[in-house]
């Protein structure tokens, strides 16, 4: 009985890497993914670039170098929703972080990451996809077809505009930053910064800390409430689409010749 409890428990998991294995196989060898991700990434540091003449307010400290960070922590957030399979988005996540970190810390100054920044790094990165990707699989299982993702990613520009992610959040008036709280887009990005940045850059945080725990609590709350509405929500996607692809066999036999 404990053998066959095992198997059912793992079939999904293994299943889940075994199609994330295959679509991110897939997405390296197909040149539109490819052409995506190096354009955002091309975006993301023409934007640092263009913000490494600018400073932290109150400091001496490149506005381009404090970004870095945040823009990692934005993507995560972004990848999440965007991406209901969980292996291939995590994989996806990873090697973008990996070539951002890389060209960061040659290009830009001040970014550092200690043995505890690792750490940091890793618990932020596990945390913000678990909070996020069950909010993709939130929003594909309400819209009717892929083409409204357009429209669904609207608020997400505007909710980056008050998470602190190209600008402190401190410079924000109070009642955007408590929206901005709201959401794991802000925790991503503090995570990352606490992970990256010199610990004098807190000061320009709220309260002038990291807030470990709260990026920890947050970002957790979000996990498990995404964790316990996705399974329904899978559900019902499988369902519309089961229903869907009925509906569309039996128009292509009522319309086929006799």
């Amino acid at each position: 009985m404990r053998a066959v409890t095992t198997v059912r428990g793992t079939g999904p998991v293994r299943l889940g890497i075994a199609r994330g294995r295959i679509e991110l196989k897939h997405s390296l060898s197909y040149w539109p993914d490819i052409v995506q991700t190096v354009v955002f990434a091309a975006v993301s540091l023409l934007v640092l670039f263009l913000l490494r003449g600018h400073h932290v307010p109150g400091t001496s400290f490149s506005l381009g170098s404090l970004t870095l960070p945040s823009l990692i922590g934005m993507n995560l957030a972004f990848s999440g929703v965007l991406g209901v399979s969980v292996t291939f988005t995590s994989c996806t996540t990873v090697i973008a972080l990996a070539i951002l970190l890389a060209v960061g810390r040659l290009a830009f100054p001040g970014l550092s990451v200690t043995a505890a920044g690792w750490l940091t790094m890793a618990w932020v990165v596990a945390l913000s996809l678990l909070a996020t990707i069950p909010i993709g699989i939130a929003l594909g299982s309400l819209l009717p077809n892929p083409q409204y993702i357009p429209l669904v990613m609207l608020p997400f520009g505007a909710l980056t505009a008050i998470s602190g992610i190209f600008y402190p959040i401190t410079h924000l008036p109070g009642w955007l930053q408590g929206i901005g709280q709201v959401f794991p887009m802000y925790w991503a990005g503090l995570g990352m910064r606490s992970a990256l940045l010199p610990s004098s850059l807190a000061a320009v945080e709220i309260d002038g800390s990291w807030r470990h725990w709260l990026v920890l609590l947050v970002l957790a709350a979000w996990a498990v409430a995404g964790l316990l509405a996705a399974p329904p929500m899978l559900r019902r996607m499988a369902r519309r689409e089961s229903g869907s692809r009925v509906a569309a066999r039996r128009e292509r036999a009522l319309v086929r010749p006799r």
